[in-house]
This record gives structure tokens, C-alpha cells and sequence, in this order.
């Protein structure tokens, strides 16, 4: 089994100087949680195995992304920065990873435009290009659309955009192949249902995605408990779990979730001092 990889995410607010780490439930109700250099300096230095920003308005606000943030994180941590939120181009990942950073994430912009997911493998290799999937339960069975049988009755999974704001009427699960097909990287999967819930991952979802692909699956929304990272991986199958609640405010440590799951025979990148 390869390494599991332990990720914190900051969802970034750029409405003030220099950013804000926000964090909220199922995509609303966002409260501050620090200032992103800060404290992806902090998950670097503790042993995150990577760090994501997601500029959370970017699309919304039609604006270009985080670049002076990146500049300044990325001089002072020495683990994969994915940054992800407003970029619709090729120039937009070039800036971003001129700024510093490893990988892009696209969301609205691949869905609106899938080719720029194959340009941008092409351009700049298939581990720099993450999608993003933004996933909500749909109980309203459709035509055409990969109904799973779940606890709560079947259901299908809806794609959104802009930040959760918008559905798609995007079947995620078709969504999911197609991306890979064009030759994304890994796909960081989101439950809606489940964001900022800790109730742990939605299994169904991911299990049903992690199966059906052979690229990396970030596992999202919905940790926070030891036991919550444990069922990522194995019944989730998921390859990286992200979380950022329970990083912000010091509920649980990255080292906390390392050695639990050593305990656990999962394989991690160890933590050197």
C-alpha cells in the first residue's frame, strides 16, 4: 500500500490585505480561522504531507487568483502547494506555478471548459492538473444519470460550481471518468452534504469514485475524528485526506493522525524532527 497523505486545506478569503483562512458548514457560515502564510508555514512544519489553498470567491468575483499569497507561503514551506479558485487559462496556471506553486485545482473553469484540463496536462504534465469536484446528493432520480444504492436510498451525485453555488445537473460520477480520460492528476473530492459536518466522509461517494479510477482521490468534507482519516482509506479508498477545521482551531494534530494510523497498519510519510 502507498504512503496515505495527510492534507490541510485553507479556504482563502482575499476581500482583506493579505488574506484570511476561513471555514465554515456545508459551504456557508464561514468564520475566521487565520492568516494563510501563517498557518501553512505551521502544517508544514508539523508534517502535512501537502497543503491546498482554495480562493474561495475568486470565481464568483471574477478575479484572478491568489498569486501574492502563493509568492510568500511558498518561500517559507517545503511540501506540494496546490492552489486552487479563479483559474480559467493556461496563463492562469502558468502564474500560479511561476508564483510557487506545485499543482493547480480547476473546478468551474474545467467544467465550463473540460479542454483546459487536456491543455494544461499537455502544457505543464498530468501531476500539476487536480480538478476539483464539488459533489451533492441528488435523490431525484434522473435519466441517464449512475444511480447508487446508499443507507439512505439510491441517489445520484450533482457537480457545482462557483464555490458550491450553482448545480450543474452534472452527473459527478461521469464527471469524475471524463477527467481522468483528460488527463488530470488527481481529483480532490468534496461532499457538500458533509462539509464541515465531522461525521466523517461521505463512503458511498467515494468508495463508488476511488473504484471506478486510477488516479489519486482526495478524500474531503466531512473529517473529524482519527477514526474519520482510518475510513478514508480503507473503506473510502481514498489516497489523501483533507481536512481544515479540525487543523485551524487545534483540535486534532498532524502527528496525532500519523501515529494513529500507524497504529492502524496504514502507511504514512513519517515525520522526521
Amino acid at each position: 500500500m502507498l504512503a496515505k497523505r495527510i492534507i490541510p486545506c485553507l479556504d482563502c478569503d482575499l476581500s482583506v490585505p493579505n488574506g484570511r483562512t476561513v471555514k465554515g458548514v456545508k459551504f456557508k457560515n464561514l468564520v475566521y480561522a487565520g492568516e494563510p502564510a501563517e498557518l501553512a508555514k505551521r502544517y508544514s512544519d508539523e508534517g502535512a504531507d501537502e497543503i491546498v489553498f482554495l480562493d474561495i470567491t475568486a470565481s464568483v468575483d471574477k478575479r484572478e487568483s491568489m498569486r501574492d499569497v502563493v509568492e510568500r507561503t511558498s518561500k517559507d514551506i517545503f511540501v506540494p502547494l496546490t492552489v486552487g479558485g479563479g483559474i480559467r487559462t493556461i496563463e492562469d496556471m502558468r502564474n500560479m506555478l511561476n508564483a510557487g506553486a506545485d499543482k493547480v485545482s480547476i473546478n468551474t473553469a474545467a467544467i465550463k471548459n473540460p479542454q483546459l484540463i487536456n491543455d494544461g496536462a499537455r502544457q505543464f504534465g498530468n501531476q500539476c492538473i487536480v480538478v476539483a469536484i464539488d459533489a451533492k446528493r441528488n435523490y431525484d432520480i434522473l435519466p441517464g444519470k449512475i444511480v447508487v444504492e446508499t443507507k439512505k436510498g439510491p441517489c445520484w451525485f450533482e457537480a457545482y460550481t462557483f464555490g458550491g453555488r450553482e448545480p450543474t445537473g452534472i452527473d459527478v460520477i461521469k464527471w469524475a471518468e471524463e477527467v481522468e480520460k483528460r488527463g488530470a492528476g488527481e481529483i480532490l473530492l468534496t461532499s457538500m452534504d458533509r462539509d464541515g459536518m465531522k461525521i466523517g466522509i461521505d463512503v458511498e461517494l467515494t468508495s463508488e469514485i476511488s473504484e471506478r479510477l486510477n488516479i489519486p482521490i482526495i478524500a474531503s468534507g466531512g473529517i473529524g475524528t482519527l477514526a474519520h482519516f482510518k475510513e478514508a482509506f480503507t473503506d473510502g479508498k481514498a489516497d489523501a485526506g483533507l481536512a481544515a477545521s479540525i487543523f485551524h482551531f487545534n483540535e486534532i494534530s498532524i502527528a496525532e493522525i500519523k501515529e494513529y494510523l500507524k497504529e492502524n497498519n496504514i502507511p504514512t510519510r513519517v515525520i522526521r524532527d
